[in-house]
């Protein structure tokens, strides 16, 4: 790192940055010269059995510093931002009850913004209501549930696009849930967790064919590490598509290749490209919606 930091001067430090930009080693880097703890900040990495398609730290890593809400989540089990910021503040407080540093890492926005104090305070939603919209979802498309929001909330449909799949999912879990308008919950700020202001906020921006070489190469070697196996375990647990875990890049294309309708080669392909297109849906995000308190780097070197 270009900068040496004193462990006195921030209370935390978040790394955000598209898959594959070499956060994890970022993360470890810092933690290790300021006396710190690891905190996933990945929706993918908390889920078990998925070790190698989400890239999880491996046990070198593991045992190098503490890290936290690792793999300590069924791929069967419900799992959602709330549910996260609740275990995330248990960490955090925990680590700096210990005297350590926080250190966030990962690549799910929202994350970031709910430590941040930026999450909304959404109800819950109950789970047969979600299983049911999201199995609609996939089975009849983005179309009829728009027409069915706009019936219960005509001012939140009329501000999404129809194709908006997930933010109008989401507005449609509320208003059936609740009766009421997803605008009335997003007007309300959590608490804040992490003050921007006080802590190390870095997004990693790497140069694009550095990415996609990286991309590339480390699909395949998570092939050769394992992830066929975690595929076949997954299918085992009989999960509904619809569920996140079931959305893991890399869990359809191969689980497409274990039925034999493609060679593994073309499943490589086929994840790699979608891995390619959710990083790249990823630096949008972060360029959008982090603001001038984040400090962007561009990776030096990552290794493929």
């Amino acid at each position: 790192m270009e900068q040496k930091l004193r462990r006195q001067d921030i209370s935390a430090v978040l790394i955000a940055g598209p898959t594959a930009s070499g956060k994890s080693a970022l993360a470890l880097e810092m933690a290790r010269d300021l006396g710190g703890e690891i905190v996933n900040a990945d929706s993918m990495q908390v889920y078990g059995v998925l070790d190698c398609l989400t890239a999880r730290p491996g046990a070198s890593e593991l045992e190098a510093v503490p890290h936290h809400l690792y793999g300590h989540v069924s791929p069967a089990t419900a799992y959602s931002t709330g549910i996260w910021l609740d275990q995330a503040t248990q960490a955090i407080a925990g680590i700096r009850s210990r005297g350590a540093l926080p250190v966030a890492v990962g690549g799910t926005g929202l994350y970031f913004r709910a430590l941040t104090g930026g999450l909304s305070d959404m109800p819950a939603i109950p789970d047969a209501l979600r299983t049911e919209l999201r199995a609609r979802l996939e089975s009849g498309g983005v179309e009829p549930l728009h027409r069915e929001l706009a019936a219960l909330d005509s001012e939140m449909a009329a501000r999404l696009r129809p194709a908006d799949r997930q933010r109008i999912l989401r507005a449609l879990e509320v208003v059936r849930a609740t009766g009421r308008s997803i605008l009335e919950f997003q007007g309300r700020s959590g608490a804040e967790i992490v003050d921007p202001l006080t802590a190390r906020c870095i997004v990693l921006e790497p140069d694009r064919q550095v990415l996609h070489a990286r991309i590339n190469a480390r699909f395949a070697r998570m092939v050769e590490d394992g992830a066929i196996d975690e595929v076949r375990q997954l299918m085992a647990m009989d999960i509904p598509p619809q569920h996140p875990a079931m959305k893991a890049i890399g869990v359809s294309q191969l689980a497409t290749h274990l039925a034999g309708r493609i060679s593994l080669d073309e499943a490589v392909d086929l994840a790699s490209a979608a891995t390619r297109q959710y990083a790249k849906r990823q630096m949008t995000w972060f360029r959008n919606q982090l603001d001038g308190r984040w400090e962007r780097m561009q990776p030096e070197v990552i290794d493929v």
